[in-house]
C-alpha cells in the first residue's frame, strides 16, 4: 500500500501528540517561598515521588470516630491490641499508623493519598503539615516520623532550572494540571512488564524502591569495576540468583553485585498502573523486569482525582443484618481516595477504596477483595485485611449515630 505524504504527516503527529501527553503523569505546581519568590514546573518530592499517581504519607494527630464507641467497645479493642504484644508506641506507630504510647489507645492512624488528591500543602515546621484536598477538604497531619515530610522540594522551573528547595523555607506548595508537553522535566518514566513467580505484571516501575525515571543510577560492581548507569540506557534486568544479569539497549550484557540495586540488599519493585497505586514485589520472588518506550496516555492525570467522595456501601454481618450508608473503615479510613493494604503470598498490595467494588472475609485472618475491573484477590498480613482491623462504623442517616461492629462480625462489604 502506497503512503502518501499526507498519511504519513498523520501518523507522525498522532505518534507525537500520544508521546508529549505522557508528561501530564508527572506531578506539577507552584512552590510559594516565605520571601515570596515563586518557582513553577514539575516537581520531585525529595529523590522519590514524581508522578501523580505516588503515594503521600503523613500522621493523623487524632482520631475523632472514637466518641461514637462506647467504654465498653474502646475496653475490648484495647484488650485485643494488649493480646497482640504491640504495646510499643514506637513500634506501633511506625508499623500500623496506632499510638499506644500514652496509654490509653489513641487509635491513631497513617494518612495516605495519591499525589493526585492533593490540592495544596503547607508546612507547619517539620512536625506538622497542612494539607487541602481538591475537593477542599482540610487536614491538619503530623510530619514526624515520615520522610514525605521536612525533606528537600525538586522543581525544574522553566526559566531557572532544577532547584533544591529547603522544607524550612517554603510557605505554600500549590498542585496544578500538568501541561501535556514539558520542555524541561527531571526525565522520562520507567515503564516496563515485570516477571515475576509465573506472573507478568505492566506499568510504571520503581526500582529497589527508589529509581522510577530514565535519568535515575544503577549503581553496582562488574567484573571490570563499579558501575553508575542512566536507567534510561537499560534494555532488562534478571536476577540471577543474588546477582543480576543487566543488558542495555545496545546489546552489552553486564553482571552486576555489590549494592542494593543489583543484590539481595534490594527493596524491591513497584510496578504502578491505573488499577493499583502500588505492587509491591519482593527480590526473592521477582525474575526480570523488561523496560519499554511508553508511548500512550498517562496511567493517570491531575483532573482523574478531581473528586474525592465519602466511603459509602452496605455491610452485611455474619448474621445477615444489612446496614447501608456512610462507612468508617477499620475506625478510620471514610473517603474513597484512602488506600487498602494487604498482602497476597508476598506480593504487597495498595488500592484505593474507589476501585473497589466488593470485600468478603473468608476468615478474620484473610479477604477476598473484587476489584471494579472484575478481578479477585485474595489479601492478608495487614490491618487493612486481617484480624486486627478495629471494625467499621456505618451511618445509616445523616441524623442519628453510627452502629458499630466488630471486624470478626462483618461478612462482606459492596461499596457504592
Amino acid at each position: 500500500m502506497k503512503i502518501t505524504a499526507s498519511i504519513l504527516g498523520l501518523i507522525m503527529l498522532c505518534a507525537s501528540l500520544n508521546t508529549t501527553a505522557q508528561d501530564e503523569g508527572f506531578i506539577y505546581g507552584k512552590v510559594y517561598m516565605h520571601d515570596d519568590r515563586v518557582y513553577e514546573g514539575p516537581i520531585r518530592w525529595g529523590k522519590e515521588e514524581v508522578y501523580w499517581i505516588d503515594i503521600f504519607n503523613a500522621g493523623k494527630e487524632k482520631n475523632p470516630n472514637l466518641k461514637y464507641l462506647s467504654s465498653r467497645e474502646r475496653d475490648e479493642l484495647e484488650r485485643r491490641q494488649n493480646d497482640w504484644g504491640y504495646w510499643s508506641g514506637s513500634f506501633w506507630t511506625k508499623w500500623v499508623g496506632a499510638d499506644w504510647s500514652n496509654g490509653n489507645g489513641d487509635f491513631t492512624h497513617q494518612f495516605s493519598c495519591q499525589f493526585g488528591e492533593l490540592k495544596s500543602i503547607e508546612p507547619a515546621g517539620r512536625k506538622y503539615v497542612d494539607v487541602e484536598l481538591q475537593n477542599g477538604a482540610k487536614f491538619a497531619l503530623l510530619g514526624e516520623g515520615y520522610n514525605d515530610v521536612g525533606l528537600e522540594i525538586r522543581i525544574m522551573d522553566a526559566e531557572m532550572g532544577q532547584i533544591e528547595v529547603e522544607w524550612n523555607r517554603i510557605r505554600k506548595i500549590e498542585f496544578i494540571k500538568t501541561p501535556k508537553r514539558i520542555e524541561n522535566k527531571f526525565g522520562n518514566p520507567l515503564y516496563g512488564t515485570v516477571e515475576a513467580y509465573g506472573k507478568k505484571f505492566t506499568g510504571y516501575i520503581q526500582w529497589d524502591h527508589d529509581e522510577r525515571i530514565s535519568t535515575d543510577r544503577l549503581d553496582g560492581d562488574s567484573e571490570d569495576g563499579d558501575l553508575s548507569i542512566e536507567m534510561g540506557k537499560i534494555r532488562s534486568i534478571e536476577r540471577i540468583g543474588n546477582r543480576s544479569l543487566v543488558v542495555l539497549k545496545s546489546g552489552r550484557e553486564l553482571r552486576m553485585d555489590g549494592s542494593n540495586d543489583v543484590s539481595s540488599g534490594h527493596r524491591g519493585v513497584i510496578i504502578m498502573n491505573k488499577d493499583f497505586p502500588a505492587i509491591d514485589i519482593p527480590w526473592n520472588e521477582f525474575d526480570k523486569v523488561t523496560f519499554n518506550e511508553f508511548i500512550g496516555s498517562p496511567a493517570v492525570i491531575y483532573s482523574d482525582f478531581n473528586k474525592q467522595k465519602s466511603l459509602t456501601g452496605t455491610v452485611t454481618t455474619q448474621e445477615g443484618k444489612t446496614l447501608s450508608g456512610k462507612i468508617v473503615y477499620d475506625l478510620d479510613e471514610e473517603f474513597e481516595f484512602e488506600l487498602l493494604q494487604g498482602k497476597n503470598n508476598d506480593f504487597e498490595y495498595t488500592i484505593p477504596f474507589h476501585k473497589i467494588k466488593r470485600m468478603e472475609l473468608t476468615s478474620s485472618y484473610r479477604c477476598m477483595v473484587e476489584l471494579k475491573t472484575g478481578e479477585k484477590i485474595s489479601l492478608e498480613d495487614a490491618q487493612d485485611v486481617n484480624e486486627k482491623n478495629q471494625g467499621l462504623l456505618v451511618f445509616t442517616s445523616a441524623n442519628s449515630d453510627p452502629e458499630y461492629i466488630r471486624w470478626e462480625d462483618v461478612k462482606s462489604i459492596d461499596f457504592k
